[in-house]
């Protein structure tokens, strides 16, 4: 399809007054008329709404798509049959031109999506043209370690919830644009910032925190949807005198230790627990200050939602020296184990290990390496890694595989309940020699983190691996000739959505892993895949590069 049959906008221009362009969209909706210009009900969305997302397939509510994190779809009518014509409609350009990692929420027509830094802009989802667009100043002097990426927003009531970098959250009127109120969530002079999507949970907006790289202790924070006042913040490093707070040995190297909370975790109404992925400690590469385990860096922790009290953790990856993360999602899934039903948490980690939990109370079931790695020798009974000694980094430098980068990374996986696999891509050839420094962290200090890294051999690859959800065994993997930096998009039709740096966005077959339909946009890929319904046709939406773009039939 040639370029000039395609639907191109871009945000409101400077030159109409930000207020007279509200004004108007407020008053086509007073007079009863949505974005497609038919009057029909606009629903608020209420927690019951996203607690049954699965009964509204047409819109996508929450970040992950539903509370488990499944990054699945039940629309129908793309299939492998028929995706092959599959085509751009149109597309939205933002002016940033670096990385955009959004993945967009759609609520009755409406595309809600945020933009680097501190943007939020609402679509016609049939056409793209902008309806709204809010922007909030972004100061200058914010720490940053690897871009200021935005992941994306949350929607509740009548309102929509970003994160800024700068570490505010902002409640906005979701039909037009206006602030409602802005709170400061911690003081960004501390080293801290915000990248990861908000998660709207009963009453509260739940957030994570980045800057981890800039000695902060990190957090998971609960506020009230009305005011914004704060209902609760757990810290996922323990304090003196807390249980914990020992395994950071003696010394105040906790008060600076990281474990930040950057990508948006999940939610089980039943158990009522908030389940987030807790990043490494710091420094990253030398631990000689951080003597122990340093909990709860590189866990998943199960919060209760209303009360942000700890209910269990599961520590990956002990005393971390290597960058590697645990802030990849947490997915819920219901599945028999050996013949019984259990109610389970799977995570792909960036330490190359695929795990299978109880989430109940945290007992780990089983764990297996899905992609290359040197530094353990496997995981014992309890989910501990039976770690190979003399791999810490040094002065001189050790290799290890994965790199830092690790065997996966903050792209979300996607679950499919049909065939029962998690989709996830996977950094197949990946060291790095890890060196060692005599550094340390300094609140809201310049970037220190303890050593460095070099990579070895050829630039890495990805893999986009097909996994069965219960033993993270391998059912088939597709090899890409460069690293992918996308989450995954699962259908129930059997689809698999997905992108890589080099810029080809395809569709795989969800059963074999073979390719039925490629994009080429010429950039890279790092947005969320997702699909929704307009006209009662499916759509799917991904950005790439600056862009978003909406494919159709």
């Amino acid at each position: 399809m040639s370029s000039t049959s395609i639907l191109c906008h871009r945000r409101v221009s400077p030159l109409l007054p930000l207020s007279l362009f509200r004004s108007a969209t407020l008053g086509l909706l007073l007079l009863g008329f949505g974005v497609t210009g038919r009057a029909e009900p606009r629903a608020p969305v209420t927690y019951e709404r996203i607690l049954r997302s699965g009964n509204e397939p047409g819109n996508w509510l929450t970040y992950s798509g539903n509370y488990a994190g499944h990054r699945h779809t039940a629309l129908a009518q793309i299939t492998p049959a028929n995706v092959a014509n599959l085509k751009p409609l149109w597309v939205y350009q933002q002016t940033d031109t670096s990385k955009w990692e959004v993945t967009p929420i759609v609520v009755n027509g409406v595309i809600y999506i945020s933009e680097r830094p501190n943007i939020v802009t609402a679509l016609d989802a049939r056409t793209g043209r902008p309806l709204w667009n809010y922007k909030r100043p972004f100061p200058e002097d914010v720490p940053i370690c690897c871009g200021t990426p935005t992941r994306g927003l949350a929607v509740l009531g009548d309102s929509v919830y970003l994160c800024t970098f700068d570490a505010h959250l902002v409640c906005l009127d979701a039909s037009t644009g206006l602030e409602r109120w802005d709170r400061v969530v911690i003081d960004y002079h501390l080293g801290y910032s915000i990248t990861g999507a908000p998660l709207a949970v009963k009453d509260k907006i739940v957030l994570g925190v980045s800057g981890g790289e800039f000695g902060i202790r990190g957090f998971v924070e609960a506020f009230d949807a009305k005011s914004g006042e704060s209902a609760w913040r757990f810290y996922t490093i323990p304090g003196q005198g807390e249980p914990g707070n020992e395994t950071w040995g003696p010394g105040d190297s906790w008060k600076t230790g990281g474990a930040s909370t950057w990508v948006t975790g999940t939610f089980d109404p039943e158990l009522n627990l908030v389940y987030w992925g807790t990043g490494n400690p710091g420094p990253d590469y030398n631990g000689d200050d951080r003597p122990g385990d340093n909990l709860y860096a590189n866990s998943v922790v199960a919060v209760d939602a209303d009360t942000g009290k700890l209910k269990w953790h599961f520590q990956y990856t002990p005393h971390d020296v290597h960058d590697w993360d645990s802030n990849q999602v947490p997915m819920l899934i219901d599945a028999k184990v050996n013949g019984k039903p259990r109610k389970l948490l799977v995570q792909v980690n960036r330490n190359a290990f695929f795990y299978v939990l109880d989430r109940t109370n945290g007992e780990f079931i089983t764990g297996r390496a899905f992609t290359n790695q040197t530094w353990a020798k496997g995981l014992d009974d309890h989910g501990r890694p039976i770690v190979i000694p003399g791999l810490e980094p040094t002065t001189e430098g050790k290799v290890v595989y994965p790199g830092l980068g690790g065997g996966t990374n903050w792209m979300s996986p996607s679950y499919n309940p049909v065939t029962g696999l998690v989709y996830v891509n996977a950094h197949d050839n990946y060291g790095q020699t890890f060196y060692k420094q005599p550094r340390s962290y300094t609140v809201g200090g310049h970037f220190e983190n303890g050593g460095g890294v070099n990579l070895i051999g050829s630039e890495p690859y990805t893999v986009l691996k097909a996994l069965e959800a219960t033993t993270g065994k391998t059912v088939w993997e597709h090899k890409m000739q460069t690293r992918a930096f996308c989450p995954v998009l699962s259908t129930v039709t059997g689809l698999v959505f997905s992108g890589t740096m080099e810029g080809d966005f395809y569709a795989l077959d969800g059963k074999t892993g073979e390719e039925l339909w490629h994009f080429s946009g010429g950039v890279r890929v790092q947005g969320g895949p997702m699909s929704f319904l307009v006209d009662g046709q499916q759509r799917i939406a991904v950005a790439i590069g600056a862009g978003l773009f909406v494919f159709g039939l």
